[in-house]
């Protein structure tokens, strides 16, 4: 394979085609031609190649949990996360998801350090891939009747009983779920530590920020889409100037 011969399109095809598989020849050809364009070409995939390594790093250790559960003889393992215990308004929605054991999702993560955009899309394709998954909430009323972590739990509940597939074992997010008889394990900052309690991280928030988009088109005057229900300046603001909805948590806007 003569690079020198090659057009920057053949190139680029090249890189594309072949990626990692490229023999060492080819790549010292590619490094030091004689053509500048040639030569970023390379240093842009090469960079790529890097941070693809990274990533299936990241992604392998994501599933450690996932793997020391199954190698204890368990296989259906599902993570489970909620969205919504801080803010002043809205239900608390929690998610179940029960992810194929040879997942890749790549930019999976703890939702709280994705984009929207990031979340929307990887929500599609972990609905998609997963073997199961399924949404659970506790209302404003709930919460404000039970307390934010019964009624958090209450819709963890909810979530793990409306999966279509049966668990034989649960990662929670930092809680342990009470009422279920399937074993679980409750992980400290799991969204970030595990596959399946990320994929619930990201179901849980894009599901509860729809919810909160609707919302504002009822009550345009609160800013419900931009700031879903957190105690913001401009949320604070609203509320003093136009009082609670029937949708705002009375047990924590009291003291405002």
């Amino acid at each position: 394979m003569k690079v020198s011969k090659m057009t920057l399109a053949e190139v680029k095809f090249l890189l594309a085609e072949k990626g990692n598989s490229l023999a060492a020849d080819v790549r010292n050809s590619l490094s030091n031609d004689d053509r500048v364009g040639v030569r970023k070409l390379y240093q842009q995939f090469c960079r790529q190649e890097a941070l693809d390594v990274k990533e299936e790093i990241r992604l392998k250790k994501l599933q450690f949990y996932e793997e020391d559960v199954r190698r204890k003889g368990y296989s259906i393992v599902a993570g489970i996360d909620e969205a919504g215990r801080g803010p002043l308004a809205g239900p608390v929605v929690a998610s179940a998801a029960i992810l194929p054991a040879d997942v890749r999702i790549r930019g999976i993560n703890d939702s709280k350090k994705l984009s929207p955009a990031k979340r929307e899309e990887l929500y599609h394709e972990i609905t998609e891939k997963a073997v199961a998954w399924s949404v659970g909430m506790s209302t404003v009323e709930e919460i404000d009747n039970l307390n934010i972590l019964q009624a958090s739990l209450l819709a963890m509940q909810r979530a793990v009983q409306d999966l279509t597939a049966c668990p034989d074992y649960l990662l929670v997010d930092a809680v342990k779920i009470p009422d279920i008889s399937t074993p679980q394990n409750a992980i400290i900052k799991g969204d970030g530590l595990s596959v399946s309690i990320a994929a619930a991280s990201i179901i849980a928030k894009v599901t509860r920020d729809k919810i909160m988009n609707n919302l504002d088109r009822e009550f345009p005057q609160y800013g419900f889409s931009r700031h879903k229900g957190y105690g913001t300046s401009e949320h604070i603001k609203a509320l003093k100037e136009y009082g609670p909805s029937h949708h705002h948590r009375r047990t924590f806007i009291k003291n405002l």
